[in-house]
């Protein structure tokens, strides 16, 4: 199957749709039906399939190297999907059963065999979504982010300790993401992984949809009613480092195939974990193919890339002595850049409307802006800082946080130099951490209210929303990723009450232009008063495109009741309030201003016009002019 351009393209590391033609490939030759194997291991002595197909017997199908690419190809006639196989190599005097990098199907772990799978089967029916999506993934698009790990989202409740097969989870997941009014879910990552505590993040096959839950249809079937219901989907790629598994890539033909030699360079001393050769043209061609193959068979809209920080600097997580600098002498790396860029350039090609996320810590400039003007050509980026400030600044006694009101400011200083998710992923809940409600102060009842006031905060705040399961319902238990969230918790009024207002909030999202049209623009944020550190409260204006839209957003961080709270305000005229936390149907005690307000001509915050207000404890309240 492999012409001789084909080898030109995969040498040079410009194959962009190697998927097509690498792994096992469903083939009819000369009338024949059968699969035809291939797989990249140069300095491999010898190659051979295995499978259930011959008795695991390495003698009876020897592959032919092409030289000099070093690909090894074979087909077998008679065999079709379903067929579970490995490659045999034989490399500096040892014999290894090795998974397919490319395979498009695995055994359910523990096992390790690759599967032949047929992925052209599925039918789509997301016609509507696929022509709309730009417009849906537009930055000026409300956007708010439900992330799910696929294995304890749900479980059944007579086995708990079964997963939920995909049909499963479309059959709940699709309608309660509905409900709740979240435009886009992100499951951790979805592709093949040997052990389950590593959330997918160590990563065996970057092309397999793990098969825990069902077959690679089955996915495609809940992505394709995710997209029919209106929602988009994101899922996390890892393209920073891989395991060590004896099956997977770790030298993969005898040697440093897919990773570096030099442990310096080619290993990750926080996760035990090996570093991916980007400089080699068919490393950085294998994992450019592997994002576009998720965007092109699965329909995915976005890829959220993990570890971006670990990927640029060589000295990460690493003392004096235990890295090697670039040929300039700095703590770059160099090639890791260039491919970061390759990435984004060829998925925003190939794939126009589709997202690519960076979860990037540091202060790395220009990763959300394009190539071409030197950035690195994301289109979003978490907000690490505001994540951590605002968290910071919560787990403070209300009593305290006049002290640290800095840790609420700080963020509009940087909040458009790049294009921000604001982020509550699952790292914030895990590693004894506690759950997003445990880490709130007070009593019970300020605990769901401070909760309440964060996430209002949260999605008043330029920049567009995540949120891991379980924060949206207030679980008290930090995740466990081998157990069911704690779903029976909602015959709690209070947490149905925090559950109702994310849901409105996300509503509210996506009904006023003014909470997403400019999140990346100056112009759509304005501080009405960011000085009143004293009685620990924030006042700003939120604008559209169009300044009919503008929202005043108001934000009381102490559990004091403000009546009469003088707050100036845009344009005289009446005003109502669109959004309240502290709204009884949330749980809350119910003040604020449900009939409406009307402008004085009292100058105030630097305005001719103010309002006197009621500002509830530990609360948001959005108004609008009528």
């Amino acid at each position: 199957m492999l012409t001789d351009y084909d080898l030109h393209l995969l040498g040079e590391g410009r194959h962009w749709k190697s998927y097509e033609k690498l792994g096992a490939q469903l083939h009819v030759a000369e009338g024949v039906a059968g699969v035809n194997f291939s797989v990249w291991a140069p300095n491999a002595e010898a190659v051979s399939i295995v499978g259930d197909f011959n008795g695991w017997d390495g003698q009876r199908h020897a592959m032919q190297k092409r030289i000099p690419s070093g690909i090894w190809e074979l087909f077998v006639p008679g065999i079709g999907a379903g067929t579970l196989y490995k490659y045999r190599v034989k490399a500096d005097g040892s014999v290894s059963d090795r998974a397919d990098p490319y395979g498009f199907g695995a055994e359910v772990p523990p096992r390790t065999a690759s599967k032949v799978v047929d992925l052209a089967s599925y039918s789509w029916r997301d016609e509507e979504w696929m022509a709309q999506r730009a417009a849906r993934n537009s930055l000026s698009a409300p956007m708010s982010i439900y992330e799910v790990h696929l294995g304890s989202w749900r479980r059944p409740g007579n086995t708990p300790h079964r997963w939920l097969t995909y049909a499963e989870i479309e059959r709940e997941l699709v309608p309660y993401c509905q409900e709740m009014g979240f435009t886009h879910v992100e499951f951790l990552p979805p592709s093949e992984h040997p052990l389950s505590a590593s959330w997918g993040y160590q990563t065996i096959g970057l092309f397999a949809a793990t098969s825990r839950f069902g077959s690679p249809e089955d996915l495609m079937a809940l992505i394709d009613a995710l997209h029919r219901a209106g929602i988009g989907v994101i899922i996390d790629w890892v393209p920073a480092h891989f395991p060590r598994d004896a099956h997977g890539l770790r030298r993969f033909d005898g040697t440093a195939l897919y990773e570096h030699e030099d442990p310096r360079k080619g290993e990750h001393p926080d996760w035990g974990t090996l570093i991916f050769n980007y400089g080699r043209n068919e490393v950085a061609n294998y994992l450019v193919s592997s994002a576009l193959f998720w965007l092109d068979r699965y329909h995915v809209d976005g890829l959220r890339v993990d570890a971006v920080a670990s990927m640029l600097y060589l000295d990460y997580s690493r003392k004096d002595g235990e890295w090697v600098p670039n040929c300039h002498g700095g703590r770059e790396n160099l090639e890791a850049i260039e491919f970061v860029k390759s990435f984004n350039i060829q998925v925003h090609e190939h794939h126009p409307g589709v997202l690519t996320i960076a979860e990037e810590s540091t202060a790395w400039a220009g990763v959300s802006r394009p190539t071409y003007v030197g950035g690195l050509g994301f289109s979003l980026k978490w907000n690490m800082g505001w994540m951590n400030d605002t968290l910071r600044y919560m787990r403070h006694d209300p009593v305290h946080r006049k002290y640290h009101h800095d840790e609420l400011t700080f963020s509009l200083i940087y909040a458009f130099h790049e294009n921000f998710v604001l982020p509550f992923s699952h790292d914030e809940v895990v590693h004894g951490k506690g759950s997003l409600l445990d880490q709130m102060p007070g009593d019970i009842w300020q605990k769901f209210a401070n909760l309440r006031l964060l996430y209002a905060y949260m999605w008043c705040h330029p920049g567009k929303k995540l949120l891991f399961m379980g924060g949206e319902f207030g679980q008290w238990q930090e995740w466990n990723f081998d157990e069911s969230l704690h779903w029976h918790l909602l015959a709690g009024e209070s947490h149905r009450g925090l559950s109702r207002a994310v849901a409105d909030l996300n509503n509210l999202v996506q009904r006023e232009p003014a909470l997403h049209e400019l999140d990346f623009d100056g112009r759509g944020f304005e501080w009405i008063d960011c000085h009143n550190w004293q009685d620990s409260v924030l006042a700003f204006v939120r604008r559209g495109s169009n300044s009919r839209d503008a929202l005043v957003v108001c934000c009381n961080f102490t559990p004091v009741l403000r009546q009469g709270y003088r707050l100036g305000v845009p344009a005289a005229g009446s005003y109502e309030e669109v959004f309240n936390s502290d709204s009884a149907w949330y749980g809350g005690s119910n003040a604020g201003n449900g009939s409406g307000l009307q402008s004085s001509p009292v100058p105030h915050h630097g305005r001719e016009h103010s309002l006197s207000l009621t500002l509830p404890p530990l609360a948001v309240v959005v108004l609008k002019q009528r």
